[in-house]
C-alpha cells in the first residue's frame, strides 16, 4: 500500500516516530508521501525525508490555510526549495473557505501560482479543498488547461464533482472519513471506479474507525483499503494493487 498523504513530521509523532514507521512497514505500507504546510515545517519535513530516504517522500507547497498577507514571500520560498532538490509533487495546495474567507483572493492567487509552478517543473499537484470544491475544480480547469494531474486529497464531494475531477485526469484521495457512519462518502464511492482512487491517511488527523478521535497514523491506511473493498465488492488484494498502481501513475515511479 501507499499512503499518499501523511504529515509524519508533525509534532504529534515526536515521541514515537520510529515505532510509527515500523508499524507502517509491518502493515504493508511501502511508501509515505508527505505534503508541505508552510515555511515553519519545511525543515522538519525535509529532515525526515533525508532520514528515511525513498520511504518518506516530501512534497513542496503552501497550504491554503496558511495563506496570509505574507503569502508571496512564502511562495518565493517554495520556488527556492524546488530549485534545491527533488519533490514528488506540489502540495498540499488549494482553497479552504471553512474557517475564514479573509484571504480568499490571496488563496486563489497562491493556488494558481503553484499550479503554474507544477507545470513548469513537470510535477503533479495534491489539492486541499474544504467548502470550496467547485472553485478548486474551476481553477484547475482554467489554470491547468489540461497540462496538470494530481490528487484531490480527502475527497468529500458529490458524484457530479467526482466526475469532473476524473474528467480532468485527477485521482481521488480516500482516507478515514470513508469509515464514518454519517459522512455520506460511501454512497458516492460506489460510482467511482477503483482506477480513480488512491489511499491516504492525512495522519495525524482523521483517524478511521475504530480509532476515530485518536491520533491517526499511516499503518491505519489498511482500514481504509478494507472499507473500500467492502463498499465496492472487490477483493482486498485487488484494492491494494489498484490503488498502488494509481499512486505510481501520479507520482511517476
Amino acid at each position: 500500500m501507499i499512503d499518499t498523504h501523511c504529515h509524519l513530521y508533525s509534532d504529534e509523532f515526536i515521541g514515537d516516530l520510529n515505532e510509527v514507521i515500523d508499524r507502517a512497514k509491518q502493515a504493508g505500507v511501502g511508501k509515505v508521501y508527505m505534503p508541505a504546510i508552510d515555511s515553519t515545517t519545511h525543515d522538519a519535513m525535509i529532515a525526515l525525508a533525508d532520514q528515511h530516504e525513498a520511504y518518506c517522500i516530501p512534497m513542496m507547497g503552501l497550504h491554503p490555510c496558511y495563506v496570509e498577507s505574507n503569502y508571496e514571500d512564502e511562495l518565493k520560498l517554495v520556488e527556492t526549495w524546488l530549485g534545491k532538490r527533488k519533490f514528488a509533487a506540489i502540495g498540499e495546495i488549494g482553497l479552504d473557505y471553512y474557517h475564514s474567507i479573509e484571504y480568499k483572493s490571496q488563496q486563489i492567487d497562491a493556488f494558481s501560482t503553484q499550479i503554474n509552478m507544477a507545470i513548469a517543473h513537470n510535477l503533479p499537484i495534491v489539492i486541499h479543498t474544504r467548502s470550496s470544491m467547485d472553485d478548486c475544480i474551476r481553477v484547475v480547469e482554467e489554470v491547468g488547461k489540461g497540462k496538470i494531474t494530481g490528487i484531490f486529497h480527502c475527497f468529500g464531494g458529490d458524484e457530479r464533482q467526482a466526475k469532473k475531477i476524473m474528467d480532468l485526469g485527477f485521482m481521488l484521495g480516500i482516507g478515514g472519513v470513508l469509515t464514518y457512519k454519517n459522512a455520506g462518502l460511501a454512497r458516492v464511492l460506489e460510482s467511482i471506479p477503483i482506477e480513480a482512487i488512491v489511499l491516504e491517511t492525512d495522519a495525524p488527523y482523521l483517524s478511521p474507525v475504530p480509532f476515530r478521535g485518536k491520533r491517526n497514523e499511516t499503518s491505519y491506511v489498511h482500514f481504509v483499503a478494507e472499507k473500500i473493498s467492502e463498499i465496492k465488492g472487490l477483493p482486498l488484494d485487488e484494492v491494494i494493487k489498484s490503488t498502488t498502481t494509481n499512486a505510481k501513475k501520479i507520482f511517476g515511479f
